[in-house]
Formats: C-alpha cells, sequence, structure tokens
C-alpha cells in the first residue's frame, strides 16, 4: 500500500466557504462551523471590509485557500506577481495548506476566468509537474490539485484522467483535493463509472475533499455548487470515505444562491454524520496553538492529525490587523454600503 505525507495533515472535519453573504453571520454566530476555505482573489487585491473580515475569521477558524486563478497547466511563465501576492495572503491567515485546480485558466497572459481542461499526455504532464516544483520553491506549504469539472475532452490523450493524475501527483510530490461532486458530473457528461474512477486515484494524497450541488439540464450536467447536495452524491462521498478509509477534511462548496450560513452548516454536518457513520472520526477534537507577532497566542481545537508542522507559522496580532475597520471605540465592524460601481465588479467576479 502506498503512503505519503498528505495522509497525516490535519483532520478538520466538515467546513464551509467563507463568503460575503455570511460575512455578517459569521462575526457573531454560535453555529458549529468547524474551519473556512477561502477563494485567495476575492481578498488578495483587496482591503476595506472584504480584508477585515477576513482577519476576524483567520483569529476564529482554521484558514484553507482554494485558488481559481495559478494556471498551473498553462504555457505562459507561471505569474510571479500572483505567487507573491498568494503567499503574503498565506501567511496573513496562517492558511495550513493551500490547493488550485490541475487545468490551466489564461494563454498569453490573458486570464479566462474558467477553468480548462488539459489534455491527459505526457508532456502535459511533465510540464505540469515541473510547474509544481517550482511553486513549491516559493511558498513552503503542502500544495494539493483538484479535479474539475469539464464539458469537452481536449485532444492528445495518451491516458485516462487518473492515471494523468497519478502522474502529475506523485512526480511532483503534491497532494489532491477530491472533488466528489466532479466526479459525478463528469461521469454522467462523459459516460464512465465514477466508483472505479475513484478506485484508480492515488488516495494516499486526498488532504482534503470537496463536495457541491448541480443542475441537470438533461442534455448536460452543470457543476454550479448551488446545493443542497443530492442524494447520489452523499452516496458517492460515503464510498470515497471507504475507499480512503480515513477521515478526510471536507468542504461544502455554495456559491449561487447562496443561503443563510445555517443551512450551509447543516450541509457539512451532513458529511461530518457520514464519516461517524462509518467509524472513521476520531473520537474528541485536540487542540493546537497558533502563535501570533506580538506573542499572543490562540488554542484552536481540530481534529487528531498530523500538527507538528503548525507551530512554525505566525503573523501579526489578530488585533492589530483590525486596526481601521472597527468602529471607534465599539469594537464593530462597518459593513460598507455598495455603491453602483460595486455592484458591477462584484458581479464580473471581481470580488
Amino acid at each position: 500500500m502506498k503512503h505519503s505525507d498528505f495522509e497525516h495533515l490535519p483532520v478538520l472535519g466538515a467546513g464551509i466557504g467563507l463568503r460575503k453573504q455570511h460575512f455578517g453571520e459569521l462575526r457573531k454566530t454560535e453555529l458549529p462551523v468547524n474551519w473556512l476555505e477561502i477563494v485567495p482573489e476575492n481578498f488578495m487585491n483587496f482591503g476595506g471590509y472584504p480584508l477585515a473580515v477576513l482577519d476576524f475569521c483567520a483569529g476564529q477558524w482554521p484558514i484553507i485557500s482554494h485558488g481559481v486563478n495559478l494556471s498551473i497547466g498553462s504555457v505562459d511563465p507561471l505569474n510571479e506577481d500572483y505567487v507573491e501576492r498568494l503567499k503574503t495572503l498565506l501567511q496573513r491567515t496562517r492558511a495550513l495548506w493551500y490547493s488550485d485546480h490541475l487545468c490551466f485558466t489564461s494563454v498569453g497572459g490573458e486570464y479566462f476566468h474558467d477553468l480548462l481542461p488539459l489534455p491527459f499526455s505526457r508532456e502535459a504532464a511533465d510540464h505540469v509537474v515541473k510547474r509544481v516544483q517550482q511553486l513549491k520553491k516559493k511558498i513552503d506549504l503542502p500544495f494539493l490539485l483538484e479535479n474539475p469539472s469539464y464539458y469537452v475532452k481536449m485532444p492528445g490523450a495518451e491516458m485516462s484522467e487518473a492515471a494523468f493524475f497519478n502522474k502529475v501527483l506523485e512526480e511532483a510530490d503534491c497532494g489532491m483535493l477530491l472533488d466528489v461532486n466532479n466526479v459525478y458530473v463528469n461521469s454522467l457528461n462523459h459516460q464512465f463509472d465514477a466508483k472505479e474512477f475513484i478506485r484508480q486515484l492515488p488516495l494516499h494524497r486526498v488532504g482534503q475533499i470537496h463536495m457541491a450541488g448541480h443542475f441537470d439540464r438533461g442534455d448536460v450536467v452543470i457543476d454550479t455548487h448551488e446545493g443542497p447536495i443530492i442524494d447520489p452524491v452523499w452516496d458517492l462521498y460515503q464510498f470515497t470515505i471507504e475507499a480512503i478509509g480515513r477521515p478526510v477534511s471536507t468542504l461544502i462548496e455554495w456559491d449561487t444562491n447562496v443561503p443563510a450560513l445555517k443551512k450551509v452548516v447543516a450541509e457539512a454536518q451532513k458529511a461530518q454524520e457520514i464519516v461517524e457513520k462509518l467509524g472513521l472520526a476520531p473520537s474528541s477534537p485536540s487542540p493546537f496553538s497558533l502563535k501570533y507577532g506580538e506573542g499572543e497566542v490562540k488554542t484552536l481545537s481540530l481534529l487528531k492529525g498530523d500538527r507538528a508542522h503548525l507551530n512554525s507559522y505566525s503573523a501579526p496580532s489578530p488585533g492589530s490587523l483590525m486596526e481601521g475597520a472597527r468602529r471607534a471605540g465599539e469594537g464593530e465592524l462597518i459593513e460598507p454600503v455598495h455603491s453602483p460601481l460595486a455592484e458591477r465588479r462584484e458581479a464580473a467576479g471581481v470580488l
């Protein structure tokens, strides 16, 4: 049986994505939020209220980063400016690991804001391996690649998608973010056995799982990230956990028609219940400490896992990061009034 360091990433239970619709609720919630995943592009170019909320959340919960613009498969040079801004945000939030998609999103310096599939060829795999090795020299954190949903098969394939993932992850020595919903969507669109596909993946490298909803048009299934998650995807999730044979930090993605925080957290609890039903959930959480730049130590509670590497992370104190984002004398975050320009930027996916 193969093994990897990614089997020993902290087990965080089931978490949710940090979305702007929940900024207000998260400041005062008592719901069982275990951890938060951020899309770094939503924060790395902005200050003000969004960044203040992020700093607050990073002081309350473990943070994981999941990017969309790394473009690891592109033939463009690795975007050094993007990588530096990403590294700064990872340090600021004390992220435990980070991830992106095994795809490309740019050509000739132009970004398409879409996750475009790679050909499953030896040349493409070798190219991605070199890019990941280059990235790992710049950011010293565990890095995971996700299996994306795709709607066309790129020409030039020399191996299956599962074999392509095995080659890239093994040779680059990185982890896998296994998106169970993407497997389900792709299996319907491209007519393959979802369970057999999962069996063929490098499961010893899975450090995180994504779960989400989708839209079935009849002629094509679209990965919309709108819940609730349907029963066949939950069944595939249970199969995946059984195949892996250990609990894995699981994230609920809900990005379209985002409901109240309570409903998203309820989906996360379903994932936790499945793991517990399988008898794989740790019996009790164990604490670890994060050290901040001003000597403050904040103890968080995580499920059992290897947390030895966390002791080296440091960042400015949450109090200093929030300075300028609080109402004078009240300690309350100021939520801005949105201007028409801000709304157009959000609609365009800028924030």
